[in-house]
């Protein structure tokens, strides 16, 4: 009888959330597992990250940052080209191989200084610029904010990931806990920000990564077209004015779009050797 009047609380919850938000009627359950994220992140990735930040140096950390940035190249060019913008997805291979061989393994960004922009793709991104909606909201467990288009695009986004064929495994756990430490210290003074400011954190943070993730999608289409670029117009994500999410008036570039930590670490790790994921970092 107590299971039973659970469960019609829960769906009470639930329905009262649909009706709140139409992008979140998941909310009961996604406010429970962001505060759990939250615990995690307090507890154990925080004090990593900022112990990290104080013991190497600044140029050390950009090294890092920029190794796993440039293993990502490869999987943003992949959807590029799956996406249409066959100028970009080029562009992205050339990066990746210029930054491996004259930025010494992509330790430095060479790239950028010859006029090769970083572009950032995924799966997801790819899915909803061919018009595929994003579902409903969702917090995943340690992996943060995400919605149902993207959770599925997930598989594919870990099979993207060069790291995840890396050998012996324990170097690529090792390497796996590196990115998600140095991703993490990246995000110190957004989240110390987000703590100070926001009344509600759980709904900043999902408003803040719906945004994102569709300002991504609608961004390029926004933008001139360049020769060579055959890709349909990127639809709209489904939203709508009730959505209870605002789209930014105009696009950002996508180094302007870094958002607050979405989950325990804020990022989305590639897979261990059998691994949970959190935007990896190929998000």
């Amino acid at each position: 009888m107590r299971i039973f009047r659970f469960g019609v609380l829960v769906l009470t919850l639930g329905l009262a959330g649909c009706a709140t938000n139409p992008r979140d009627p998941l909310e009961p359950y996604n406010r429970a597992m962001f505060g759990f994220n939250d615990k995690v992140d307090q507890i154990v990735l925080k004090p990593a990250a900022t112990a990290y930040r104080a013991a190497l140096p600044s140029f050390v950390q950009t090294g890092v940052g920029n190794f796993f940035d440039n293993l990502g190249d490869i999987w943003t060019g992949i959807n590029n080209v799956l996406q249409g913008k066959v100028r970009n997805g080029l562009s992205d291979f050339t990066r990746f191989g210029v930054n491996s061989t004259f930025g010494i393994g992509g330790l430095w960004d060479v790239g950028s200084a010859i006029g090769l922009p970083k572009h950032n793709k995924d799966f997801g991104q790819t899915l909803g610029w061919w018009g595929v909606k994003s579902g409903p909201y969702i917090v995943l467990p340690v992996l943060g904010s995400s919605t149902l288009r993207d959770s599925l695009a997930l598989p594919l986004d870990f099979a993207g990931d060069p790291w995840a064929y890396k050998y012996p495994v324990r170097q690529r756990n090792e390497g796996i806990v590196l990115r998600i430490v140095d991703k993490r210290a990246s995000l110190l003074d957004a989240s110390k920000l987000l703590e100070e400011a926001a009344l509600d954190r759980y709904e900043f943070v999902r408003d803040a990564y719906l945004q994102r993730r569709e300002s991504r999608i609608r961004d390029d289409d926004q933008q001139k077209r360049t020769p060579g670029d055959s890709a349909k117009p990127a639809l709209q994500d489904g939203a709508s004015p009730n959505d209870g999410v605002k789209v930014p008036p105009a696009p950002v570039s996508e180094q302007q779009q870094q958002a607050p930590a979405t989950g325990a670490a804020g990022i989305t790790p590639p897979p261990l050797s059998s691994e949970p994921a959190a935007s990896s970092l190929v998000r």
